[in-house]
């Protein structure tokens, strides 16, 4: 098993190295910031997120969410906390690790509810959402690496 993981290790230290990868790093921390960006200022400051009816199942989802109040506000916050993560070269692992839960979750509401083509969209940010954590490894690894204990 120590082999994989040294495997692992050298894939990351030479993706790390190239320049094209950490130039697509940065793109894709600003894009991904500015995808949550406005649906979260508009849940956080109490908004509505689409003019759909009731009767569409879609707009009778997003209502739920809105007339929650304060947890809809938070969701918002959330969002805009992992975009502000994302931009500042300090908090970026931090950002993406917040950012990654919230966008499975809009991916997999995209999903079920049937969105036309917003699954194509949410699957590219849950990508890249991907990549950053891929990016940052070398900061999780000793969190994901198991443990081996000596005897001596």
């Amino acid at each position: 098993m120590a082999d994989f993981w040294d495997s692992l290790d050298r894939l990351h230290a030479a993706a790390r190295r190239n320049r094209w990868l950490g130039r697509l790093a940065i793109v894709t921390r600003i894009l991904l910031a500015l995808g949550f960006t406005p649906s979260g200022y508009t849940k956080l400051v109490g908004h509505r997120f689409t003019r759909l009816p009731v009767e569409d199942p879609v707009g009778f989802f997003f209502e739920a969410l809105y007339r929650t109040g304060w947890y809809w506000n938070f969701l918002g916050a959330a969002q805009l906390l992992a975009a502000v993560l994302l931009l500042n070269p300090r908090t970026t692992t931090l950002g993406a690790v917040l950012y990654f839960p919230i966008i499975v979750n809009v991916f997999l509401i995209t999903l079920s509810m049937h969105f036309t083509g917003t699954p194509i969209i949410t699957g590219l940010m849950l990508l890249g959402s991907v990549f950053l954590l891929c990016w940052d490894y070398d900061r999780f690894a000793p969190i994901v690496r198991p443990t081996t204990t000596r005897r001596g």
